[in-house]
C-alpha cells in the first residue's frame, strides 16, 4: 500500500471552475515532487478526452499515457471543495477530487477503494466536510497515517533464498506463502535474484497472479524482503521448507507414457493417441464437453454500481469454492483440496481486482473488465516454459469463468443425467473433473492440456482413466460412438469390436486383482517364479522418507540423494547437520541396506549460494565427484559425517557420482580411506555410479576395486545418446531402453560378475516395469525406485522366471531401437512358455 503524505490532501479548498481544481491538484503533486509544472497540462488535456467524474460527488482527473515523462514518482493528491465545484455538463457537482500522476500500479489499490466509497454516501459526505485528512488517509489506503508501512520498494530486511519445490513455485504453496504473510501483517516481496527470464522480476507475495507469473522452478534463487526480521524469518523458513510441498517426490514427466499398451484391441474403427495422464481401462460411449461460450459484451454502467457488482460476485464466486472445498476435501483428501483453495487465492488477488477496477473506471462494463484482466494474465501463465507452471493458466481460466456466470446470472451447468461417459472436450477445468466425478465419468479424453495440471491430478485422485493432448480430432466424434479408454498407454480406441469389448472387460478384472494382490503382497521379497532374489529399494532423500517407504514394502535404501539437504537451503549444512540426517536415516531402517550417494551437484541440480561459475555446458563441467574434487571444503565434511555413521552402523554404504576414470574412484577412495583413519572407522562397502559411458567401458577395471556398481539410468541415457533429458523436444526420446544403452549396462553387468560384485540401478528405468524386467535379465540383482513404484516392480518381477527374463534380455540387446525393446514385453505366460 503506497502512502499518502497529509501535505497532499487540502482540506477546505475553494475553486472557481474544473480547471481551476485540476490547477490545484496538480500544484500539490509538484509541490511534493511527484510531477513536473507540465503535469497540469496533461491532465487538462485528459479532461477533453474523457470526463473523470467518478458519482456521488467524486472525480479522478490524471493525465494522458503518452505523458508518463512528466511523471518522477506515482502520486496521488486530494482537493476537498466542500462547497462543491461544477465538472461536467450535466450538472454534477464535485466535492472530491483525486488527481492522481500514475507511473507504476501502486496507484490500482486507491481507485478500488474509491469505488467502495461511492457507495457509502455517509463516508462520501464525511470525507467532503471532514477537518481530519486522517480521516481521507484511512479511506483511501486503509490505514491511519500512524500505521502506515513501507512501500513495496523499500523493506528493509532480506535474504537469499533456493526454491526446493520440485514442481516450482505452483499455486498450492504460494497460496500457503500470501496466507502466512497476511497473516503475520507483514509485507514481503520475492524477487528473482539474477537476470530475469520470466515476465515481472519481482512479486508481492500476497499476490499469487504476480508470484506465478515470476516462473519460478526448482532451484530458482531468490531474495525475500520483509518489513521484519521476524517476517523475514518465518517466510524463508516456510520456503526452505516446501510450502507444503512434498520436497521428496521427483518432478513429473511431461513426456507421453513410454509403456507399451499391455492390452490391445484387434478390430478397431480407429486408434487416437495423446499422452497419459492417469491410469485406468474403460469401455463405454462418448460425449463430447463442449462448454458454452460466455456471451460477455462491454455494457458500462455507473462505476459505483459496477464496482459493487464485482464484489458480490467474487463473494458468491467464493462461497462456491467452500462448497467444492469441503465436497472434495471429504470425498478424495486435504491435498485435493488444496487446489480450490488456490483458486479462492486467484480469486482474491488484488491485482487482478485493482486491474478490473482500472478498467471500469476507464468507461468499461465490469464482466468485460473482469474478463479482460484475467484474460491477460492467463496468456502470461501460457507463455512460460515451465510446463507445469503454464498448466496454471487452466486454473485461472476456471476462475474467470465463475466469476463471470455470476456477473451475467448464468447457473452452473447441469451435470448431464444418464450413464457414465467417456468425456471428451477441447480442455477440462479441475471445477469440471471434480463436478463431474466417477458417477458422471468413465474417463476422458482432452485435445490439450498436460499431465501435470490439476485437472490430471484429481483424475488420479477420482481412480479416472485420462488421456490429454490428443489433438483437435477428438472434437469430430460423435456423441454415442462406443469406445475404449486406455489411460496407461495414452490410447482411444473407437468402434471396438464385440470381441475386442468381452477382452477389454476381462483385462479391467485381471488389473483390478494385481493391483490387489500387489498391494497385499508388498512385504515379500521380489523373487521369481524360478526362484532368483531381486532387491527392491527406495530412492529417498531423507530420514523422514524412510517411514513410507518401508511401509510400501521397500528393503532399503538404494539411493539417498544427499544433494537435497544442501538445495532445500541457502547454507552450507554443517558436518553435525549432516551426521544427524544420515544417522536418523541408518536408524530408521534398522539394519537394512543404506546406500548414500555423495554430493551431486551440477547439470540439472545448482546451488547459487555456493559461487560456483555459469556453464553453458553444465551437464558436461563441473559435477558430481567433480565438483567434490574441486571444493573439498563441501566434500571432506560429508565424508566425515558418513565415516561417523557408518561407525556405528554397519549397513552404511557410500558411493560416488558421476564416475568418468579409474583414477576419479582412486582419489575419492584416497580421501575416504583418510578419513577413515582419522576417526578409527571400520572399512565401509564403496560403489561407483555408472553414468557416463567411460564408467561402462571401463568396468572391468573398475570391478576388482569397488565393492558394486549403481547405475544411473537417466544420466546414462543422456550421455550415451548425446540428447539432455531436460531438452522440451528431445526428452521424449531418452529412452533407457535404447539397445546403445542396454548395451553399456550388459557390459557393467558383465564385468562385475567375472569379479564376484553385484550391480544395482537406481535411475528411473528400475521402476518402469519394462526396464525392471529387461535390467533384471541382464544380471542386475538391486532395484532402487520411487516409493510408489516398489509394489508393482515386485509383483512384475515374481509374475516371470529369470530364465523368461535373460532371454527376453537377449533379444532386447539385438533390436534396433527402444519402441522394439518395449514392443517384447507381453503379459506373463505359463510355467516354460516364451516371453
Amino acid at each position: 500500500m503506497m502512502e499518502l503524505p497529509q501535505g497532499l490532501i487540502r482540506l477546505g479548498a475553494r475553486a472557481d471552475s474544473k480547471a481551476d481544481a485540476i490547477a490545484q491538484v496538480a500544484a500539490l503533486l509538484a509541490a511534493n515532487g511527484n510531477v513536473t509544472l507540465g503535469y497540469e497540462q496533461a491532465m487538462l488535456a485528459r479532461e477533453q478526452q474523457a470526463n473523470t467524474y467518478l458519482g456521488s460527488g467524486i472525480a479522478i482527473p490524471h493525465g494522458t499515457p503518452e505523458t508518463r515523462q512528466l511523471i518522477r514518482q506515482t502520486g496521488i493528491a486530494v482537493l476537498q471543495v466542500p462547497g462543491g465545484v461544477q465538472w461536467g455538463a450535466e450538472g454534477e457537482r464535485v466535492r472530491l477530487v483525486v488527481g492522481i500522476a500514475a507511473a507504476s500500479d501502486e496507484h490500482l489499490d486507491i481507485l478500488r477503494r474509491l469505488t467502495r466509497v461511492l457507495s457509502d454516501e455517509a463516508l462520501v459526505e464525511k470525507l467532503s466536510t471532514t477537518n481530519d485528512p486522517a480521516d481521507i488517509q484511512e479511506a483511501l489506503t486503509g490505514e491511519r497515517p500512524a500505521a502506515a508501512v513501507s512501500s513495496s520498494a523499500d523493506l528493509p530486511y532480506s535474504a537469499l533464498v533456493t526454491l526446493p519445490n520440485p514442481l516450482g513455485m505452483h499455486a498450492r504453496p504460494a497460496t500457503m506463502l500470501a496466507n502466512l504473510v497476511r497473516s503475520r501483517g507483514g509485507r514481503v516481496r520475492l524477487t528473482r535474484a539474477g537476470p530475469a527470464e520470466h515476465g515481472s522480476e519481482r512479486a508481492d507475495a500476497t499476490r499469487l497472479m504476480e508470484v506465478l507469473s515470476l516462473g519460478l522452478t526448482r532451484g530458482t534463487l531468490l531474495q525475500v524482503s520483509a518489513d521484519s526480521p521476524e517476517t523475514l524469518a518465518a517466510v524463508t523458513d516456510a520456503i526452505q521448507a516446501g510450502l507444503g510441498d512434498d520436497l521428496s517426490a521427483p518432478p513429473p514427466s511431461t513426456a507421453p507414457s513410454r509403456r507399451a499398451p499391455e492390452w490391445v484391441p484387434h478390430q478397431v474403427g480407429a486408434t487416437i493417441e495423446g499422452v497419459a495422464a492417469a491410469d485406468g481401462l474403460v469401455v463405454g460411449v462418448t460425449r463430447q464437453h463442449i462448454p458454452r461460450p460466455l456471451d460477455v459484451r462491454d455494457e458500462p454502467g455507473d462505476p459505483a454500481q459496477e464496482a459493487a457488482r464485482l464484489d458480490k460476485a467474487l463473494a458468491a464466486a467464493s462461497a462456491e469454492l467452500n462448497t467444492v472445498i469441503a465436497d472434495v476435501g471429504a470425498k478424495f483428501g486435504a491435498d485435493k483440496a488444496a487446489i480450490f483453495r488456490a483458486h479462492q487465492e486467484l480469486l482474491a488477488d488484488e491485482g487482478i481486482v485493482q486491474d478490473t477496477v482500472t478498467r471500469i473506471l476507464d468507461g468499461h462494463g465490469v464482466a468485460w473488465a473482469y474478463r479482460e484482466a484475467t484474460a491477460t494474465r492467463i496468456a502470461q501463465l501460457q507463455r512460460l516454459d515451465d510446463p507445469t507452471l503454464a498448466a496454471r493458466a487452466v486454473d485461472l481460466s476456471d476462475v474467470q469463468r465463475r466469476v463471470l456466470r455470476q456477473l451475467l446470472g448464468l447457473r452452473e451447468p447441469e451435470v448431464p443425467a444418464g450413464d457414465p461417459v467417456i468425456l471428451l472436450a477441447p480442455d477440462l477445468t479441475p471445477s469440471d473433473t471434480a463436478r463431474l466425478g466417477p458417477d458422471t465419468l468413465l474417463g476422458f479424453v482432452t485435445a490439450q492440456g498436460g499431465p501435470t495440471s490439476h485437472t490430471a491430478i484429481i483424475a488420479r485422485g477420482l481412480g479416472l482413466p485420462a488421456v490429454v493432448a490428443a489433438g483437435n480430432g477428438i472434437l469430430e466424434i460423435p456423441d454415442g460412438t462406443p469406445a475404449i479408454l486406455d489411460g496407461a498407454a495414452g490410447r482411444l480406441y473407437l468402434n471396438p469390436s464385440p470381441a475386442d469389448v468381452q477382452s477389454a472387460r476381462e483385462r479391467q478384472g485381471v488389473l483390478e486383482r494385481e493391483r490387489a494382490a500387489a498391494r497385499a503382497a508388498r512385504f515379500e521379497p521380489a523373487t521369481t517364479r524360478d526362484g532368483a532374489r531381486i532387491e527392491v529399494s527406495a530412492n529417498i532423500n531423507r530420514a523422514a522418507d524412510a517411514p513410507a517407504a518401508l511401509e510400501a514394502g521397500a528393503e532399503g535404501v538404494g539411493l539417498m540423494r544427499t544433494e537435497f539437504l544442501f538445495l532445500e537451503r541457502d547454507t552450507v549444512p554443517s558436518e553435525d547437520e549432516q551426521e544427524r540426517e544420515y544417522r536418523a536415516m541408518a536408524q530408521a531402517l534398522a539394519g537394512r541396506p543404506l546406500i548414500i550417494r555423495t554430493l551431486d551437484i551440477g547439470g540439472d541440480k545448482e546451488v547459487p549460494y555456493l559461487g560456483l561459475a555459469h556453464e553453458d555446458n553444465s551437464f558436461l563441467g563441473i559435477r558430481g565427484i567433480r565438483l567434490c574434487f574441486e571444493r573439498p571444503d563441501l566434500f571432506l565434511p560429508q565424508l566425515r559425517a558418513v565415516a561417523r555413521v557408518a561407525k556405528d552402523f554397519p549397513n552404511v554404504h557410500l558411493m560416488f557420482p558421476m564416475i568418468s576414470t579409474l583414477e576419479d574412484f582412486r582419489r575419492a577412495r584416497t580421501m575416504f580411506d583418510q578419513v577413515r583413519a582419522e576417526l578409527d572407522v571400520p572399512r565401509v562397502p564403496l560403489g561407483v555410479m555408472i553414468e557416463v559411458p567411460s564408467a561402462a567401458l571401463l568396468a572391468e577395471a573398475l570391478a576388482p576395486e569397488v565393492d558394486f556398481f549403481s547405475i544411473g539410468t537417466n544420466d546414462l541415457t543422456q550421455y550415451t545418446l548425446a540428447m539432455d533429458r531436460l531438452h522440451p523436444q528431445l526428452a521424449r526420446q531418452t529412452d533407457a531402453m535404447h539397445p546403445a544403452v542396454l548395451q553399456l549396462i550388459d557390459l557393467t553387468v558383465r564385468a562385475a560378475d567375472r569379479h564376484g560384485k553385484w550391480v544395482g540401478v537406481c535411475g528411473g528405468a528400475a521402476g518402469d516395469e519394462v526396464g525392471a524386467l529387461v535390467l533384471t535379465g541382464l544380471g542386475v540383482k538391486e532395484l532402487s525406485v520411487s516409493i510408489p513404484q516398489i509394489a508393482g516392480v515386485k509383483a512384475a518381477l515374481r509374475a516371470r522366471t529369470l530364465g523368461e527374463l535373460q532371454a527376453l534380455a537377449q533379444e532386447a540387446l539385438r533390436q534396433p531401437g527402444a519402441e522394439a525393446v518395449r514392443a517384447l514385453v507381453r503379459p506373463p505366460q505359463s510355467e516354460g512358455a516364451p516371453v
